[in-house]
Formats: structure tokens, C-alpha cells, sequence
């Protein structure tokens, strides 16, 4: 089982946390998030969970229903291909969570099936860096800092170094992505969504390995996130997940989706940070980052911090190595979550 800091909770934005529960008395995991094990300096020992944390409290049918006053409509706050979720509170605590219900009709199985998260009011990655003034999203900030993305990036980091080498076997997230990371009031990042191919497959699966065969799975990636080799193999491994991250990485830094009108005729997201990388990189990096910066110039190095500069570098380089074509070629995540410490320790000496 999971440990509960291990993975995310979600705002206005759901997702991921636990295990499916049979209709009426069902025993569901409420997942506290992905509080990573360690923030800042690095442990390799076990750290001991909050005594709350420890306690997986059973909630039944009843209980879900009566909190989201009979799943109603008023309280619906997303709705996927898969899944409707609901916005409820539990316990005398008034606890409010997020209740993903999984569509009958499209899901192996005529028992209810559910996941509790925490809410998460800060919403989600994606939101966070792509939404517009005006247009109803959640999200509080629009400029967000190097040091704010360097932080999400590790964390993000942290929790997918847990799925793949925690010491109870390894969990292919399979669909990482920026709508799946969530952020907390204190812009600490969540992993989202986490195991859900494993659900799907669980009944067939009693431990996992570094692969699993997705012949069975609906989900299997997202497009401009997804590895190149799963268009040609149904075998889901952590290298895919690794792909998946460096794009994520990319994408924070360039604050510019992988699926952009402007990556077409054989242009990507990698290769076009490949191309400009690293004389011209100052060009194609979110303007954001030049303004936090005394000394502007016009795209040159020299209206940037070399610091800044040093680790914005870093990181496109850590991104590219996980976005690398050949899944041989990438980096596990205990060295990208090691590599990129590294980058936020030497950035935050030099500040």
C-alpha cells in the first residue's frame, strides 16, 4: 500500500489517492496527499507518517452520497471520459475531500467504485500556468518565480522517484502530465492520478515490476506527454513516466504546452529546445523569468543573472535527458531527483 504522503489531492481540480470500494460498506483509502518525505535536504531513511496519516478511516456508500448531498449536481467539479468528481465533506470534522466516481458502463464491474481525495483549492499545474486572466480558473498567481517552478520541479521529482523505487515495489504513474500535479496553499506540487493503469489492472497484478503489459489498460498516456516507444509497445515501464516528466520540465520552464500550434511538421517541444540550447536559450524561456531580473536586456545572457541562468540551464538539460527518444538513454528517477536537488541547493546558495 501506498504511504499517504506519497501522492496528490486535488482543488476545483481533483484526483488521485486510493483504492476501489465495493457499494455500500467499502473501505477507502483517504489519500493526504503527496506531502513528499523529504523537502529541501534529502533522507534515506524511513520518515514516520503523522499519526493521522496512519489512520485509513472506512467510509461507506452512504457516507459519500450524504456528502455530496446524493452525488448532486451542484456539487460536480469535474467530469472526464472516465469519471465524474464531486466536491464533499466527511467525519464531524467537516473534512473536504474530492470523490472521483468511476463510470459503471466504462469500468470492469458492476460495483460502485470510488476514490477520496483531499481538496485542494490552488487547483492544478496546467491551470496554474497557462490560464488567463478572466476566464473562471482558481488559480491566485499569474508570474510565478524561477525559485517557485525550481521547488515544483523537485517535488514532482521526490514523489515519482517514491512510485518507481519505494522499498513495496514499483508503480507506473502512466499519465503525467501538468493538469495531474496539484498545488497546495503553500505551492507545494502533488502527483495526481497516480496508479490508476495499476487499478485497472490490480485484479490480474499482484505485484508490480519495472513493466507491466497494458493490453488490458484503457489509459495509457497522454498525447504530447506520452513516451514515442508506447506508439509501438503495449509494455508500460517507468522510462515512460521519466519521458513524461522531462516534458513537464520543458513546459514549466518554456511555459508553453507541448501540443502548441507551433510544434508541427516533425518540430516538437524537445527539439526545439535542443535547437536553441544553450546560446539562444534566453529566447524561447518564459518572458516571466527575464522580468524577475534587474538587468533586462534583450535576449542576451547578459540581462540575466548567471546564477539564474546557470540553473534555468541545468534543469532544460535534466529535462532534455529525460525526454531523451531513446528510453535506453534517460535517467532513472533516483539520479533526476538527486541531479535536480543539486540544481535547487546551488541555486538557492547563490541568491
Amino acid at each position: 500500500m501506498l504511504p499517504p504522503r506519497a501522492l496528490a489531492a486535488p482543488g476545483p481540480h481533483w484526483r488521485p489517492g486510493t483504492a476501489p470500494a465495493p457499494l455500500c460498506i467499502a473501505s477507502l483509502v483517504i489519500v493526504i496527499s503527496v506531502m513528499l518525505f523529504w523537502r529541501g535536504k534529502r533522507k534515506k531513511e524511513n520518515v514516520p507518517l503523522p499519526s493521522f496519516d496512519r489512520k485509513f478511516p472506512k467510509v461507506s456508500y452512504n457516507d459519500l452520497a450524504r456528502s455530496t448531498e446524493g452525488f448532486s449536481t451542484s456539487k460536480l467539479i469535474g467530469k472526464g471520459r472516465y469519471s465524474s468528481v464531486y466536491q464533499g465533506s466527511l467525519f464531524e470534522d467537516r473534512i473536504v475531500v474530492a470523490v472521483k466516481v468511476f463510470s459503471l458502463d466504462r469500468i470492469v464491474g458492476n460495483d460502485f467504485k470510488a476514490l477520496v481525495y483531499k481538496f485542494m483549492p490552488q487547483g492544478d499545474l496546467h491551470t496554474l500556468l497557462h490560464s488567463v486572466p478572466g476566464d473562471g480558473s482558481t488559480s491566485t498567481l499569474s508570474h510565478i518565480t524561477l525559485a517557485q517552478r525550481l521547488s515544483i520541479v523537485v517535488d514532482i521529482a521526490d514523489a515519482m522517484e517514491y512510485l518507481h523505487h519505494n522499498n513495496q515495489g514499483t508503480i507506473v504513474h502512466c499519465d503525467l502530465k501538468p493538469s495531474n500535479i496539484l498545488l497546495d496553499d503553500n505551492m507545494i506540487a502533488h502527483v495526481g492520478d497516480f496508479g490508476l493503469a495499476m487499478f485497472k489492472v490490480d485484479s490480474a497484478v499482484s505485484s508490480f515490476g519495472d513493466s507491466l503489459s497494458a493490453s488490458s489498460m484503457v489509459i495509457k498516456g497522454t498525447i504530447g506527454y506520452v513516451a514515442p516507444e508506447c506508439a509501438t509497445s503495449t509494455e508500460v515501464t517507468i522510462a515512460g513516466d521519466v519521458y513524461s516528466f522531462g516534458i513537464v520540465i520543458l513546459e514549466i520552464i518554456l511555459r508553453r504546452r507541448p501540443t502548441d500550434d507551433m510544434f508541427k511538421d516533425g518540430l516538437n517541444i524537445v527539439k526545439f529546445v535542443e535547437t536553441n540550447f544553450p546560446e539562444s536559450i534566453l529566447r524561447i524561456i518564459d518572458p516571466d523569468l527575464l522580468e524577475d531580473e534587474h538587468d533586462v536586456s534583450e535576449g542576451t545572457s547578459v540581462g540575466m543573472k548567471q546564477n539564474s541562468l546557470e540553473c534555468i540551464l541545468s534543469v532544460l538539460k535534466v529535462g532534455l535527458c529525460c525526454a531523451n527518444p531513446s528510453p535506453n538513454e534517460r535517467m532513472d528517477m533516483h539520479g533526476v531527483a538527486a541531479r535536480l536537488h543539486g540544481i535547487k541547493e546551488a541555486y538557492l546558495r547563490g541568491n
